[in-house]
């Protein structure tokens, strides 16, 4: 989604921030969560924002909002996946910290611009990894789609992206193949739309949409980095600290739900509420695409 800033006000009142505290952004995006969490914490707190995207910072936007940052609080802008926080606050010499927030919406904006095949709007090389330089060897849908057989192909369809003709999808990929290498977005989303029924093509959501997001949280293993970066901010927090994670679909909620339900059924935290919170009325008037949102929320014990 284009990212305007969802469940705002929400969000940064789950985090309870004070003047003084030490908090990560774990998805800095365009910064409006982090704007409002500097004037909170003010010039003696520290504020630790990360983005894979290393020009989020660098920019000519990015680098006029980290200045303006930096004239609110102690700021450090890290251009790495959240995936690796624990190391980089140690690091960064941060033993420990106060809150952490986590907004997994991501920026189309971003994603249509990086020329890495995110889109199926665009015809790109299918690559679709979110990182800067890839190698070799690095995994990119074009590797999925040419060499992984067709049960791991649907199980990454059904299992990332809900897609409900993931088999036929995955026999179809199968099929293209052997007359010739899948290598761009375009033949891909024919391939999708050739394995589906002529009805699934004039859906609210467009055909193509459930396998794309499928290879690409394959490919940068997304449910990983959510996992591994919210028990990093998790080892990192003080007592009393809180953790906020804004999901934007099922499969992202159900994994932060089960780690909060652990870690609360273990006894070191405890849920802010039984149910997450969603956008009310007024925002959804305002920002329609917000209605996926949920806020879930835990404080350490």
């Amino acid at each position: 989604m284009s990212h305007v800033s969802v469940l705002l006000e929400e969000s940064l009142a789950a985090l309870n921030l004070r003047k003084g505290m030490t908090v990560v952004d774990g998805t800095f995006g365009f910064g409006g969560h982090s704007t409002r969490v500097a004037k909170a914490i003010g010039m003696d707190g520290r504020l630790i924002a990360f983005d894979a995207d290393e020009s989020v910072f660098t920019n000519d936007k990015g680098s006029e909002h980290v200045k303006e940052l930096e004239r609110l609080t102690a700021f450090t802008s890290v251009p790495e996946n959240f995936r690796h926080m624990s190391e980089a606050l140690k690091r960064l010499s941060i033993e420990r910290i106060d809150a952490a927030l986590f907004d997994l919406g991501l920026s189309s904006t971003q994603l249509e611009a990086s020329g890495r095949g995110f889109s199926f709007q665009k015809d790109e090389p299918l690559v679709m990894t979110f990182k800067k330089a890839p190698e070799e060897t690095d995994v990119t849908a074009k590797v999925i789609v040419n060499t992984w057989s067709p049960e791991t192909i649907s199980t990454i369809l059904r299992g990332f992206g809900d897609e409900r003709y993931a088999w036929r999808i995955a026999q179809g990929i199968v099929a293209a193949r052997k007359q010739r290498e899948i290598s761009t977005t375009f033949e891909l989303v024919e391939i999708v739309k050739a394995s589906t029924p002529v009805g699934y093509h004039h859906g609210k959501t467009h055909f193509a949409t459930r396998t794309f997001q499928a290879l690409r949280m394959a490919v940068n293993d997304e449910l990983g980095a959510i996992e591994k970066g919210i028990e990093g901010a998790f080892t990192h927090l003080v007592k009393g600290g809180r953790i906020a994670v804004i999901t934007f679909h099922s499969i992202e909620d159900r994994l932060v739900k089960q780690l909060f339900k652990k870690m609360v059924e273990e006894g070191s935290a405890a849920a802010l509420w039984k149910k997450p919170l969603t956008p009310g009325d007024d925002e959804l008037m305002v920002n329609p695409r917000s209605r996926s949102a949920k806020l879930r929320a835990i404080e350490k014990m």
